[in-house]
């Protein structure tokens, strides 16, 4: 009998990584937030969380006039923050917004990872026959 990591697993594979890319465009907008004319940017989850599930659902097609599944998830797309009071050179990074945002991804990617680590033992001690 094979294990399939992928349903052991579920989508916390793919928040880990999503969690680690968000926390790069975050810490991107950390750094600038004295450069001019800077945009802050984010990735929003649900969109994500959509395009990866939107991959692994495979639907058939029983009619010629059923739709075609072919259309392709843009992969994190940056979405550009609307700033809540703009700066006068045109940088839209909000240092407190910034930080607090990545301090929750952070909190995130942690109990992502925490959940992963306790499947990974539950696999061991099964493989194990604990």
């Amino acid at each position: 009998m094979t294990i399939s990591f992928d349903n052991a697993l579920g989508i916390h594979t793919s928040a880990l990584a999503f969690r680690s890319k968000r926390a790069e465009v975050l810490a991107n907008n950390l750094i600038n937030a004295d450069t001019p004319d800077f945009k802050a940017r984010d990735i929003r989850f649900s969109d994500t969380l959509d395009a990866i599930l939107s991959r692994q659902v495979q639907l058939n097609r029983t009619n010629g006039r059923h739709l075609s599944t072919s259309l392709e998830p843009i992969n994190d797309a940056k979405l550009y923050r609307m700033p809540l009071q703009p700066s006068a050179d045109g940088n839209t990074v909000d240092p407190q917004l910034e930080e607090s945002s990545y301090m929750r991804n952070a909190l995130e990617f942690q109990a992502s990872f925490t959940f992963l680590n306790g499947r990974f033992r539950g696999l061991s001690s099964a493989i194990r026959g604990e």
